[in-house]
């Protein structure tokens, strides 16, 4: 409407976890599938077939809400010319040295069976003993006690050591104990060891100053599989960790663990304790308050295992992206943000790309089958040897299968026909290629026409909890791939949450679908819906009753305009916005008041009326010019508040003019004037008991 030429460019991601994780419950349900009962192809069938099914929903809202999107430029991050985007990103991350595989200890989701990045893990704050429950787990488990237990020294019976954990289940993994070489209650212990009960190893007792003496017995576990605290002590004899993938014991030590194996790990946590007491070491127990890590995806616990996965180096991409905000390159709306961006880049870790996943772009990296030449150092891509693990061999990357196979024979120095490759099943996290989209949707990495002319993009608007998830890694790459920030303003709105201030979850039934606030749906219809939305039977029948809670009646009709208005009232750049429908409604009764107001001038006009040439029209009366003196306040006010991103105060502006200037004096005013020819405006008094005023006359009518 100014004379820009604007682009809003629709699209959506593949969502590899969440969609995984769907498609799999859908097949127990329906056909008692589990994934590994087929190949990877006819899965990935199954889940373009649900792509098929489900992944247009958010479009279609987007649709219904009146959205005007550029529909022909829409862009899925699966499509062909976008995989081949997140591929090249690959490569050139890898070629510049940023991307580099290596074997670490990674945030592991069991329920998942996948590692995750640190940003998807969520911390949970226990103020004590909290009885949890999460995903496969055989029984509720509480958290927030601290077990204490000692470990005998070794050579005098009289001695022992007390330890305090959270997680007395990976002591089986445990490499040594550590205290603080100023606490005098184990200075006498320096340089001895202690005896393991279970698996009779030696363990060194180690003093670092690092240790808290206040915190528990003021001595430390080392357990170097599980948890990055004790990591960095490296012990001298390291030892897999007893917990696996799946979160089921595999110590197989038959003088050790072997008793546990296949044990889930909160089921081995009860049966070591009672162990611990058997042999008279168990010290009892104490609260204490923690910060539990939770699968943002799953909910389950997150366990710190050591795998070997693909990396990205961030810290100078981050150091970049927050010299872009504090230059002011790079607007963040409200600034309340900046604090926390320069925090994150201030202390941003490298980036886990590796997910275990089907779904997804499969890492474009290949492990080189036939060994290097004999007398030749090992490549400066792989990784030493830990804990006795095997060496993984030589990665290469390509684009495709015969650029690897060229690098690989230049790394072997042999015929490519002689190598062997075999590529990485795993594929990418969505947000590496989600993080791509403002210029891989535009065609990148061809300088297409749509590049040219619309990278870097002016405008991000989205919600406030993808800061980092999204907007951090949208400028990191933007930055390090194109040379450009990829916007220069970012709008970062309130969550949307329920009337009650929850954060809206289908198993809880409390999620609203833009589309039944449009054209009303009934409870049936309601229940209907989340019967269909793939949730267990215990979360179907909570969501089930959380519903029928929330709207005993339905959903009436509301309308695409009531209920944009409505999210539109809200200050996006304050607390989160709390959606009530009956807030909906109060919109719908406005959209109401102006269809009566629109009627009633055309009523009073006549059909013959012929508007004047907005430039040739001048105001007669004093009404009129005050009501025009009015409008234009209205719309300058409007523009003000539209160009600092706060349509909640541009909503403001035009309610308040369409309702307290126009229709309750202007229209008003206007009719009492004519109302004494109630043939020319018979519908005036309807029209002023819709709006709720009386047919008063005003002085100046």
């Amino acid at each position: 409407m100014q004379g820009w030429a604007v682009l809003w460019l629709p699209g959506t991601d593949h969502a590899g976890i969440a969609t995984q994780a769907a498609v799999e419950r859908w097949l127990w349900q329906q056909r008692g599938l589990r994934r590994q009962e087929l190949s990877r192809a006819q899965f990935l069938t199954e889940l373009w077939d649900w792509k098929e099914r489900h992944g247009g929903a958010i479009l279609q809202q987007l649709r219904a809400l009146g959205a005007s999107l550029d529909w022909s430029r829409c862009a899925f991050t699966m499509d062909p010319g976008f995989s081949r985007a997140v591929t090249e990103a690959f490569v050139r991350l890898h070629g510049a040295g940023l991307v580099r595989r290596s074997r670490r200890l990674v945030n592991w989701s069991c329920a998942l069976r996948s590692a995750l990045a640190d940003v998807e893990v969520e911390p949970r704050v226990l103020g004590g003993p909290t009885v949890l429950s999460g995903p496969g787990w055989p029984r509720a488990v509480t958290f927030g006690v601290l077990v204490r237990f000692a470990y005998p020294v070794e050579g005098d019976d009289d001695l022992e050591l007390p330890v305090a954990t959270t997680r007395p289940e990976t002591m089986l993994g445990d490499v040594a104990v550590a205290v603080h070489p100023g606490d005098p209650r184990y200075q006498h212990l320096h340089g001895r060891h202690v005896r393991h009960p279970f698996t009779g190893r030696l363990l060194p007792v180690i003093a670092d100053p690092s240790v808290d003496p206040e915190l528990g017995t003021g001595a430390v576990k080392v357990t170097p599989g599980h948890g990055t605290p004790t990591w960095r002590w490296r012990a001298p004899t390291a030892c897999p960790p007893p917990a696996g993938s799946s979160g089921t014991m595999h110590h197989e030590d038959p003088r050790g663990g072997g008793w546990l194996q296949g044990a889930h790990r909160f089921d081995a946590r009860e049966r070591l304790v009672a162990a611990l007491a058997m042999r008279g070491l168990f010290r009892g127990c104490q609260d204490h308050p923690m910060t539990l890590p939770l699968c943002s995806r799953s909910g389950d616990v997150v366990e710190f295992l050591l795998k070997s996965q693909w990396f990205l180096r961030c810290r100078e991409m981050a150091q970049r992206a927050r010299e872009a905000v504090t230059s002011g390159s790079l607007k963040l709306v409200p600034k309340f943000h900046e604090k926390n961006w320069k925090t994150w880049m201030d202390n941003a870790g490298d980036w886990c790309l590796s997910r275990q996943l089907w779904w997804g772009h499969q890492v474009p990296a290949y492990r080189v089958g036939a060994p290097p030449p004999e007398n030749e150092d090992p490549p400066e891509n792989e990784d030493p040897p830990e804990n006795g693990d095997p060496p993984e061999g030589l990665w290469v990357v390509g684009r495709d299968e015969d650029e690897a196979r060229a690098a690989a024979a230049r790394a072997c120095r042999c015929p490519p026909a002689e190598i062997q490759l075999h590529r990485d099943p795993d594929v990418l996290d969505t947000w590496f290629s989600s993080a791509l989209f403002p210029f891989a949707a535009l065609g990148w990495p061809e300088e297409t026409p749509d590049f040219r002319r619309f990278y870097p993009t002016s405008l991000l608007e989205t919600g406030s909890d993808l800061l980092f998830f999204w907007v951090a890694r949208m400028v990191m790459l933007g930055q390090e791939l194109t040379g450009r920030l990829p916007f220069s303003q970012v709008l970062l709105h309130s969550l949307v949450r329920d009337a009650q201030g929850r954060k809206m979850s289908k198993s809880l039934g409390n999620v609203i679908d833009p589309r039944d606030v449009i054209a009303g749906a009934s409870l049936q219809e309601l229940q209907e819906k989340l019967r269909r939305s793939n949730l267990d039977p215990h979360e179907l029948a909570v969501a089930s009753e959380g519903q029928r809670r929330q709207f005993p009646h339905g959903i009436p009709e509301c309308g695409t305009d009531a209920l944009r208005m409505a999210l539109c009232s809200h200050n996006a750049h304050g607390d989160d916005i709390r959606l009530d429908v009956a807030t909906v409604l109060s919109y719908r009764h406005f959209c109401n008041k102006v269809w009566n107001a629109v009627k009633f001038v055309l009523a009073a006009l006549g059909p013959e009326f012929v508007p004047q040439i907005p430039e040739e029209a001048a105001p007669r009366r004093p009404m009129e010019r005050w009501v025009l003196s009015r409008l234009a306040r209205a719309a300058g006010e409007y523009g003000r508040r539209m160009e600092a991103l706060e349509a909640h105060g541009a909503l403001a502006a035009a309610h308040h003019f369409w309702l307290r200037s126009f229709c309750d004096v202007y229209l008003v005013g206007w009719g009492l004037r004519l109302s004494v020819r109630p043939s020319v405006c018979p519908s005036f008094p309807n029209f002023c008991r819709s709006l709720n005023v009386e047919p008063n006359p005003f002085p100046f009518c």
